[in-house]
Order: structure tokens, then sequence, then C-alpha cells
């Protein structure tokens, strides 16, 4: 059969699995094969320490935001004393007007949670309309959308997002969502519309014009399931950037007026002097579950890297039989 045949992309990326490691000069390579896996298990992240990690420590937040709030107090409870450090009454103390910390730890987790997954949802469908239909269209339609794009890429993010937000009369939760997520699309779209506009030359997707399918069915039949890992990049990628968004913006008092969040928490402490009054136990907690949160996010979007350049998989495990090559060599001389 002719060399020339398409592939279907998982099965490229087999192939790339199976590209042998390169060798020092003077040594042998030692070549590795990895297992083939077919299917629906080509698309699926191999289970790797920093997907593990990742998994949990968003797992961890997740049940904490879910459970939390059902095992502790009222988070607008000033009914307890003041400044008061950790303690078994209050595992994580007490802010200046007598909140408990870890109450509002859990209710601004579901907060936080909710911006990130309004604004990451905003920004993937924008994406996918400005990215996916102009790298499929051609003409004056793929013109426009890019254009479109390519404006919302030069104005910056973070500036435009502060102006919005402090022309709103009211900052509900849902309308910071909002804004961040209309604002943090552009990059996603170009790098979709690119990735589209390779795949519309595959001899699949030809085909299927030549047999009458409509564009519709096309792009979620042909494309859209190889843009599903990087869809699924971009997205972990819109919410680490909405969550990380709304605490600034919350700390510098441009936040939801009417909600608790990790962000709300933190310009509370800002403005009640915690830090000058030693009250570590008020602004590091919620500093540490964002991180952890945004560390969990970033592990998984590693591992689903691995999937998009499978050479990401096979690059540790090749650096490790070549060094165990050159050891070998070593000692043998």
């Amino acid at each position: 059969m002719s060399d020339s045949i398409t592939r279907d992309p998982a099965e490229l990326a087999i192939i790339e699995d199976e590209a042998p490691a390169p060798a020092l000069p003077g040594t042998q390579a030692l070549v590795v094969q990895p297992k083939r896996r077919s299917g629906a298990k080509a698309l699926l992240p191999t289970m790797s320490p920093k997907l593990i990690v990742g998994l949990v420590l968003v797992g961890a937040i997740v049940l904490f935001a879910i459970i939390g709030p059902l095992l502790t107090q009222n988070p607008r409870n000033s009914k307890n004393p003041a400044l008061s450090p950790p303690s078994g009454e209050h595992l994580l103390g007490t802010t200046k007007l007598g909140y408990d910390v870890l109450a509002q730890l859990a209710h601004g987790a579901q907060g936080s949670l909710m911006v990130g997954l309004i604004a990451g949802g905003i920004a993937i469908v924008l994406s996918l309309i400005f990215g996916v239909l102009a790298g499929y269209l051609a003409g004056w339609q793929e013109d426009v959308l890019s254009l479109v794009t390519n404006i919302m890429i030069v104005i910056p993010g973070l500036p435009l997002v502060m102006v919005i937000a402090a022309f709103a009369p009211t900052r509900s939760l849902q309308l910071v969502a909002i804004v961040l997520g209309i604002t943090s699309w552009a990059g996603a779209a170009y790098v979709l519309r690119l990735q589209t506009r390779s795949l519309r030359t595959r001899d699949y997707v030809y085909a299927a014009k030549v047999a009458g399918e409509r564009s519709v069915r096309i792009i979620l039949v042909e494309i859209m399931p190889n843009l599903l890992p990087l869809l699924a990049a971009q997205f972990l990628f819109a919410i680490i950037f909405a969550i990380l968004g709304e605490a600034g913006l919350s700390y510098l008092g441009l936040g939801p007026t009417d909600s608790i969040t990790w962000g709300t928490i933190l310009n509370e402490a800002q403005s009640g002097q915690a830090l000058g009054q030693g009250a570590w136990w008020w602004f590091v907690p919620p500093g540490i579950m964002i991180a952890a949160l945004g560390c969990g996010l970033a592990l998984i979007n590693f591992a689903i890297d691995e999937i998009i350049n499978p050479r990401l998989r096979t690059a540790p495990q090749a650096a490790r039989s070549v060094r165990k090559a050159a050891k070998s060599k070593g000692v043998a001389a």
C-alpha cells in the first residue's frame, strides 16, 4: 500500500511514541518500546505522578467546597472573639470582625470555583466560535472572525476588566465571572484557529466535503474530536486565569460585593491590617488555597499536554535510557 495513506491522529501519536531515542556519541541507544494503546485509551492521559498529584489537589479542594460549608458556622457570624488565633474552637482563628476563617474559607471555595467554571465555560465557548469557525471557514468570514480575535489579543485583559468592574454599579459574582470570561478567550481562539486550519486540509475532511456532508457535521465529527485534548487544556487554563483574576480584582476592591471568595477574604485581611497585627491565619490560608488549586490545575494541564505532544511522554524515559547506556559504557571501560 502507499505510504501516503492518511492516518488517524491517535495512530500518529502511537507511532511517535515508538520512535527510538537519540543516542549520545559513542553509546548504544536502548530502544524503548512502549505498549501500544488503541481506541479510546489512546486519547486518555497516562497515569503519571503529576497527574495523580493534580487530581488529588483539585479533588480535595472541590470536596472541601462541597462539605466544608455544611460543617462550619455562618461565615458572617460576628459573635466570635475578634482576631482569635487558631484554637480547638476555631481551627483557623477569627477575623477582626469575629468571622470564623475556616467558615469563610469553605464558602469562599464555592465562590472562587464558581467564578472559575463560569468564566472558563464562557471563554471556551467564545474561543470555539472565533477559533474553530475562523479556522474552518474561508474568505471574508474568516477575516472578520480573525480581526475580532486579533483586536481582543491586543487589548490588555486585566486593565479592561478593572475598567468594566469599576464602572459597574453593583458587582455580583456572576458579573465578575462573565467579565473575566469575555476578556480571556482570545489566546485560546488563536491557538484553535491555527490547529483547525491544519486539520481542514486533511484527506478525511476533503472526503467528507466531497460526500456532501454539512459543515456543522464536519466540524463536530471530523475536526472536534481531534481538538478535545487542546480544548481541555485551554479550559483548565481559563479556570486558572479566572480564579487568579478574581483574586486580583477582589484584592484591589473591585471584586464581587455580595459574595465570599478567596479574593474577598484577602481584601478584608488587607483592609483590616492583618499583616501589621500579626494575624497570619487571616490571609495565609486563602493564599495557600489559591496556590494549591492553581498548582493542581496546572499539573493536570501538563498531563493533557502529553496527549497533544506525545514526545513529552517518552522524553523522560528516553533520557534515562541514554544516561543508563552512557553509565554502563563507562563502567565497562
